[in-house]
């Protein structure tokens, strides 16, 4: 978690939905966009071009016969400048196709919408696309849309709670492309054999609330409806969202379609609502930008792979000198080293705070006050993983079931003495995955 504590009862009384009244604005095409080949969860991708070659809006530059992936596509009309390696948010290390765009958003003649007459062809339609969970997982989606127990009753529940701080992405989604969120979730139902699916949202967008009662009212469809949510973090974690709309218990391991649930993200679901009218890929993203040191703070549609200074530059650019940079939210976001970083899929903001904002107090010792535990959606003990990963004890780590831990950020929210709990529950997890695997 990575918010300064100065303001944190502010984030928690008023959510900071600074920018939930911004319409949506299009950023003007990039000179360079750097289009990263690891943009999902499993495999990356391999560059299908190189250096010189020409590519078109919608092209499909990078794909891997590996199972778990999506293929990436170019967002620009331009000349491939090179391949270039840099480390990403994770600490890694990602391979980017770096494109001059020639300003003319060309489209590749093949784009079409997807033709399919059966479940295997919508799912192979959704691979094509390159869609991925938008909320910030990055899953496969067309991964999601083919379980395993498929023929069993299914309830679709799209997730547009947006709970974290700041981010109002998702909300212009559903305000804006409220009609394409209803086509993707009948289509995905169709397919699905769904009988009954839910818009889960939290309370304090009644507008989006309204917008899609009175569109599925209107259209006579009843099998879709919208399910109120309180307005608390982290009411959007999937597990959190199932045990909210059905009642039903999703443990570490267990998969949603083992429950009968298909959870998927508004945006996500608006993204196939309009892929399959006009077949374009998955090029552009809805990012929230915000943060005391961004000059004009709003929503904005920006190509994947477009440097985040460019998007930071289109928004005024920086009032003041940024300390902290994230990709993300403040719970669950991840600080970044560098605003040449590309836009990725899964961005659904950038905040850039001051040093005011990011301040974070020095640590002191545990108080036992508990309110980690009293936090924690699902009334795990982190100081008692904290303890336990100190002394590296995996079976102490697993008896206190320290996978079931979603990294929520609450308990380091909530800490009085400023622990990173979330990051020390994160070390323990991966404790307990080496000793699993050795």
């Amino acid at each position: 978690m990575f918010f300064g504590a100065k303001h944190l009862n502010s984030i928690a009384a008023g959510h900071y939905k600074n920018t939930a009244g911004c319409a949506t604005e299009v950023m003007p095409v990039p000179e360079i966009v750097k289009i990263s080949m690891s943009q999902n969860i499993g495999a990356p991708c391999k560059p299908l071009v190189k250096k010189g070659d020409e590519v078109k809006v919608g092209q499909k530059i990078g794909d891997t016969d590996a199972f778990l992936h999506v293929p990436v596509h170019a967002s620009v009309s331009g000349v491939v400048q090179g391949i270039e390696t840099q480390r990403n948010a994770m600490g890694g290390y990602d391979t980017l196709v770096v494109i001059e765009s020639d300003g003319k958003q060309e489209v590749d003649p093949s784009i079409k919408p997807p033709v399919y007459n059966d479940q295997p062809g919508f799912v192979q339609a959704v691979k094509d696309s390159g869609l991925v969970g938008l909320g910030g997982a990055s899953f496969p989606t067309w991964l999601k849309f083919n379980p395993k127990n498929l023929g069993e009753p299914m309830t679709l529940i799209i997730n547009g709670a947006e709970c974290e701080p700041f981010i109002t992405s998702d909300h212009r989604t559903m305000l804006e492309d409220t009609q394409n969120v209803i086509d993707g979730a009948l289509e995905i139902m169709k397919w699905l054999g769904s009988e009954e699916g839910y818009i889960g949202i939290e309370d304090n967008k009644q507008d989006a609330i309204d917008k899609f009662d009175k569109l599925l009212s209107k259209q006579g469809i009843t099998k879709l409806k919208t399910f109120p949510l309180q307005a608390r973090y982290p009411k959007g974690a999937e597990r959190v969202l199932i045990y909210e709309v059905t009642g039903k218990t999703c443990n570490a391991g267990v998969l949603p379609a083992d429950l009968g649930c298909i959870v998927s993200n508004v945006t996500s679901v608006a993204f196939l609502g309009q892929y399959l009218k006009d077949g374009m890929p998955l090029i552009s993203k809805r990012v929230t930008i915000d943060g005391d040191a961004v000059a004009k703070p709003g929503n904005v549609v920006v190509p994947i792979g477009a440097q985040i200074h460019d998007v930071i530059e289109f928004c005024g650019g920086y009032k003041a000198e940024p300390r902290k940079i994230l990709m993300g939210g403040p719970m669950m976001g991840r600080a970044i080293f560098s605003d040449r970083m590309p836009i990725v899929k899964n961005n659904n903001a950038i905040l850039a705070f001051t040093k005011e904002q990011s301040f974070i107090p020095e640590e002191t010792a545990c108080i036992s006050c508990g309110r980690c535990h009293t936090a924690c959606p699902f009334e795990l003990l982190p100081t008692g993983f904290a303890d336990a990963y100190e002394a590296k004890d995996v079976k102490r780590l697993n008896d206190l079931k320290i996978m079931q831990c979603m990294e929520c950020g609450s308990c380091s929210y909530i800490c009085p003495a400023h622990r990173p709990l979330a990051f020390i529950n994160k070390l323990g997890k991966a404790l307990v995955r080496e000793a699993s695997q050795k």
